[in-house]
């Protein structure tokens, strides 16, 4: 029998009125809750109260919620001055500052307040659940409740649970957050839980590739949104959120992981984060937000003209899409569909072997999806002199962007007939140094790795990895769905190849991809 949600009659206690405690606040009251605040600043639980019923009325105004309904919820919220003013909550969440200290201490003077069936959940977004709760005579009743902000319209919540933490107070809050409108998902309590654990790849294979040169902010940025399918650019993205914030979530999961290779920080973001440049709220991060600043722009190879007839070839996601879109400008081409084409696989998560076959060849140059290895290696072990690698894209038909390296060997010509075949597909073209698995292929394997990881260990199940990634930070794709589509084999080549190409134990393949390749399995199996 399912554990139900909280009774909508009984009382939800908020402590911390700042945006993530507000926010908490507005949607349990949203909900149905009698809802308490309470906040040590004097005044800010008043005035948060004020301002969710502010929002009430925005949100009639945009049709969102009738009149009554916004009246109603608005009547159940109060502001209280002192914690015995909680004593009558079902269910307290901390949203307080982020110091274990300061946590334990609170939760301990609420233990002696509220009744013995009250559950304690507390925002945390990094510390670890099972040391909170350590502090507690009952830690079984304490749980994670990790809201996304802003939490009213963040669909995400992750339900942690520390080494004492209950399964029905997990279920209890699972089932409460789900009443909520929510959709949450139960995790383990690690460092980072499900998405800060998850999404460091993002930042972390964009930060090495800047450094290595790959190619510029801009276009490093525009390649994520314009063929990954990324609603931000990992550096705008991390302008947005403040170096300071994401530099110290990085050391945070790197120090709690025992510096673990695969979390690494990097020495450009710490040089922003001391000079000051914390990206939005200071003016400058990786871009200059600064009043007439101007707006760096995406590098995009010049136009060429296609002066030779391309053949594409296999029937590859990729090379089908490229035969398409020739077809939709009015460029003949010709088409091999034998089998030395494939490379991402759509049949059980797998590439059926063929993960190096060509998509396609004009005018000297041989065209392939990355598969790990740098182009120059890649040339000198095929014996092609003239290969041009291109990156992944979530979809290669609606791409508007794609990225390229060129052998080391690759006669100038042969690049230049790469480039303009691909542009006479319609596709902007960046050219990227050779660089190992180029921007999104990397970036979408590592999302993969520790997606898997993160189910191999226990911290989530599949589709909870899956389900946090793309409702927590927006992915197009959960990463290990994406990983299947792309082919187990392919994610597992290119991490086998990053591995080798640097040497660092920060590329090992999770056991969980191994399992699913030598099984030829899901993922999500």
């Amino acid at each position: 029998m399912s554990t139900p949600a909280l009774s909508v009659e009984r009382v939800v206690a908020v402590i911390g009125a700042g945006a993530m405690g507000s926010g908490i606040a507005q949607v349990a009251a949203a909900a149905g809750h009698p809802v308490k605040l309470l906040d040590a600043r004097a005044g800010a639980a008043e005035k948060a109260v004020d301002g969710i019923r502010v929002q009430f009325a925005k949100l009639v105004d945009k049709g969102r919620m009738s009149t009554e309904a916004a009246a109603a919820a608005g009547a159940r919220l109060s502001a209280v001055d002192a914690l015995a003013g909680l004593a009558d909550a079902a269910l307290v969440v901390e949203a307080i500052v982020e110091s274990l200290d300061a946590k334990q201490q609170l939760f301990r003077e609420l233990e002696s307040l509220v009744a013995s069936d009250c559950i304690l959940a507390t925002n945390t977004s990094s510390i670890s659940i099972t040391a909170i709760g350590a502090a507690l005579q009952r830690p079984e009743r304490l749980a994670g409740l990790h809201f996304f902000n802003p939490a009213p319209l963040m669909a995400l919540v992750e339900v942690v649970s520390g080494l004492a933490t209950a399964r029905e107070v997990a279920d209890a809050l699972f089932a409460t957050a789900a009443a909520w409108g929510k959709s949450p998902v139960h995790a383990k309590s690690t460092p980072g839980f499900i998405v800060n654990r998850v999404a460091r790849p993002y930042y972390a294979e964009a930060l090495r590739l800047l450094q290595e040169g790959a190619a510029d902010v801009a276009t490093l940025d525009a390649l994520m949104r314009e063929a990954g399918g990324f609603r931000m650019g990992p550096f705008e993205l991390m302008d947005m959120i403040g170096h300071d914030v994401n530099f110290a979530v990085t050391r945070s999961v790197w120090t709690a992981f025992f510096h673990d290779q695969r979390f690494l920080p990097s020495l450009i973001q710490q040089e922003l984060v001391d000079a000051g440049f914390l990206g939005r709220k200071s003016g400058r991060g990786f871009h200059d937000y600064r009043e007439g600043a101007a707006r760096a722009q995406p590098s995009s190879e010049a136009a060429r003209a296609l002066s030779a007839v391309p053949c594409v070839h296999g029937d590859s996601a990729a090379a089908q899409a490229l035969s398409a879109r020739l077809d939709a400008a009015g460029v003949r081409h010709e088409r091999d569909a034998g089998i030395d084409g494939h490379n991402s696989g759509h049949n059980h998560g797998r590439t059926n072997g063929h993960t190096n076959g060509r998509i396609a060849t004009v005018g000297g140059a041989t065209l392939f999806v990355t598969d790990g290895r740098s182009a120059t290696q890649r040339a000198a072990e095929t014996s092609t002199p003239g290969v041009v690698l291109i990156d992944l894209a979530l979809d290669y038909a609606s791409a508007s962007r794609i990225g390229i390296a060129a052998a080391r060997q690759c006669p100038e010509p042969a690049l230049h007939a790469a480039i303009a075949l691909l542009q006479a597909a319609g596709l902007q073209v960046s050219l990227l140094n050779d660089v190992p698995g180029l921007a999104v292929m990397r970036t979408v394997a590592m999302l993969a790795n520790e997606a898997a990881d993160a189910v191999h260990q226990g911290v989530c199940s599949a589709d909870g990895a899956d389900a946090a990634m793309k409702l927590g930070v927006n992915y197009p794709l959960g990463p290990l769905a994406w990983a299947e589509r792309v082919g187990v084999d392919a994610v597992r080549q290119v991490l086998v190849h990053l591995g080798a190409a640097y040497g660092e134990d920060r590329y090992r393949v999770s056991p969980r991809i191994q399992q699913a390749f030598f099984a030829k399995g899901s993922l999500h199996d």
